[in-house]
């Protein structure tokens, strides 16, 4: 089984993105079907607040996010804020492995 990296994306839609709500379930699918196509998985909750939306991508490579979330923004309607996310297993190994 390989290990998918992990990303919570924290996002606004743009003014353009806002005119356009009722279009949300339709770029939601779009979204979704351009993770899965990069072989990974995506699960969005809408959020009200600071963000309009948290999204959980988790991808092959940490590449994949940085070109998904590309084309996404180039489509004019969301920006968002990225954050790597590591596991508690993952972080443990990580912080009580021997540092240089």
């Amino acid at each position: 089984m390989k290990v998918l990296s992990v990303f919570v994306v924290l996002g606004n839609w743009t003014e353009q993105g806002i005119r356009n709500t009722k279009e949300v379930p339709e770029r939601a699918k779009a979204a979704n079907d351009i993770v899965k196509n990069a072989g990974g998985k995506m699960q969005t909750f809408y959020t009200l607040g600071k963000y309009d939306f948290v999204a959980i991508i988790e991808v092959p490579k940490d590449d994949d996010i940085m070109a998904i979330l590309l084309c996404l923004g180039n489509m004019g309607n969301v920006r968002t804020t990225t954050m790597k996310a590591w596991t508690e297993a993952e972080a443990a190994k990580i912080i009580t492995a021997p540092h240089p």
